[in-house]
C-alpha cells in the first residue's frame, strides 16, 4: 500500500478505529506463512491470471464475518470503506475482488480446513501477546442454537403420470440436510448445535463444535475438552453423566459438572451448594454467547451444511477473540 494512501487514510480516520488497532495487534506475517503451497499454482506455476494475495483475502473474509456482510455487501464495503482499505491492503479499485473471489476463496478455506490453523495461530500470538492465559485454571463448556439459514419446509410435489395407476408424490426436505429440529421448551428450532469451551479467566475461545441441533449435548463432551490445557472443566446440568465424570478422571482434570437430581433421589445441600459455584463460572460462557448473537449476529447461520457452519463458528470465534485482545489492550 502505497505511504500516500496510508497517510491520507490514517488523517481521515479516527484513531481509535478498531481495524487501525487489529492491523497493529496481530503480527500478520505469521498468518501469511500458513497460506503456503494454497494455490496449486504455488507448487507448479503454469502461467495463467495470478490470484488475489491470500492473506489480504483471508483479511477480507474475516471482515465480512465481523460485519456480517454478503458477498456482495463485503464487496461495495471494500470499495467505499477507508478502514477496510487499511486493514486488507486492497488500496485500489481495480485490485478489489468482487462478490464471486470472495466466495471461492472463502469455500477453498474451508476445503482445506485453513480456518481451524488461522484460529489456533490467532489465539498462540495473544497468548504471546500476554493477552489470553495459555493455561488458564478452568475451561467453561456450553451449547447455543444456530439456526439454519435454509427453510425447514417439507414440500411435497404430485407427479400426475397417466402410465401410473396412482399419482407419484416426490417428498422434497429442507435445501439443508444437516440441519434438525430441536424443541426447547416449547420453541422448536431448524438448525445446529454450536459448542464451545472457553477460559474461566478471561472467556476466550479456545474450542469450537458444531453438531445438528438434535444431537445430546452429553454426547458431545470429549470432543470439547481434547487437547484441554486446563485444570477443571465447568459445565451445566446437561453434560451431567458417569461417564463424562469417568472420563474426567482419566484425564486428571477437576469435576465441574454441576449435579442432577433423579428421579426419587433429590439433590444434597452439598450438590446444590456446589451447583450455585459452578453457576457462578458459567456465566462467563453466556457472556460469549451473547457476543457473538448480538454483536456479530450469529444466532442464524449464513450457509447451509454442518462444514461451512462449523467454518463460519471458527470465523465468529476469530472476531470474537481478537475484539477481546483490542479491549484488553484498551485497559492495559
Amino acid at each position: 500500500m502505497s505511504s500516500f494512501f496510508s497517510f491520507s487514510a490514517e488523517q481521515r480516520l479516527n484513531k481509535n478505529n478498531l481495524l487501525l488497532k487489529l492491523n497493529k495487534l496481530i503480527d500478520w506475517q505469521r498468518i501469511e506463512q500458513k497460506f503456503k503451497r494454497f494455490y496449486k499454482k504455488d507448487i507448479e506455476d503454469k502461467g495463467g491470471e495470478r490470484p488475489y494475495e491470500p492473506l489480504k483475502m483471508f483479511k477480507a473474509v474475516l471482515l465480512g464475518q465481523w460485519y456480517s456482510l454478503s458477498d456482495p455487501g463485503l464487496e461495495e464495503a471494500l470499495n467505499l470503506r477507508l478502514d477496510f482499505m487499511m486493514f486488507t491492503g486492497f488500496e485500489l479499485l481495480e485490485d478489489c475482488p468482487d462478490d464471486t473471489t470472495l466466495c471461492k476463496f472463502r469455500n477453498k478455506l474451508i476445503e482445506k480446513k485453513l480456518f481451524k490453523k488461522l484460529f489456533q495461530e490467532i489465539n498462540n500470538q495473544l497468548e504471546n501477546l500476554g493477552l489470553k492465559i495459555k493455561n488458564a485454571p478452568g475451561a467453561v463448556l456450553d451449547a447455543t442454537v444456530i439456526e439454519s439459514a435454509a427453510r425447514p419446509k417439507r414440500q411435497i410435489e404430485i407427479q400426475d403420470d397417466r402410465s401410473e395407476k396412482e399419482p407419484i408424490l416426490n417428498i422434497i426436505e429442507s435445501k439443508d440436510p444437516d440441519s434438525k429440529w430441536l424443541k426447547k421448551g416449547s420453541k422448536a428450532y431448524f438448525g445446529y448445535k454450536g459448542f464451545i469451551s472457553v477460559d474461566s479467566e478471561n472467556g476466550y475461545i479456545n474450542k469450537v463444535h458444531v453438531t445438528p441441533a438434535n444431537i445430546a449435548e452429553v454426547n458431545q463432551f470429549s470432543e470439547l475438552i481434547e487437547a484441554n490445557n486446563n485444570s477443571r472443566v465447568y459445565a451445566d446440568k446437561g453434560y451431567t453423566s458417569k461417564k463424562n465424570r469417568d472420563i474426567l478422571k482419566e484425564k486428571k482434570l477437576k469435576d465441574g459438572i454441576m449435579c442432577k437430581s433423579s428421579k426419587g433421589k433429590k439433590l444434597s445441600i452439598w450438590e446444590k451448594i456446589k451447583n450455585k459455584l459452578i453457576s457462578k463460572k458459567r456465566y462467563i460462557v453466556e457472556q460469549a454467547f451473547g457476543t457473538l448473537k448480538r454483536k456479530f449476529r450469529f444466532s442464524r447461520a449464513s450457509y447451509m451444511g454442518k462444514e461451512k457452519v462449523e467454518a463460519q463458528f471458527y470465523f465468529k470465534a476469530m472476531c470474537f477473540n481478537l475484539l477481546k485482545g483490542c479491549k484488553m489492550v484498551e485497559l492495559l
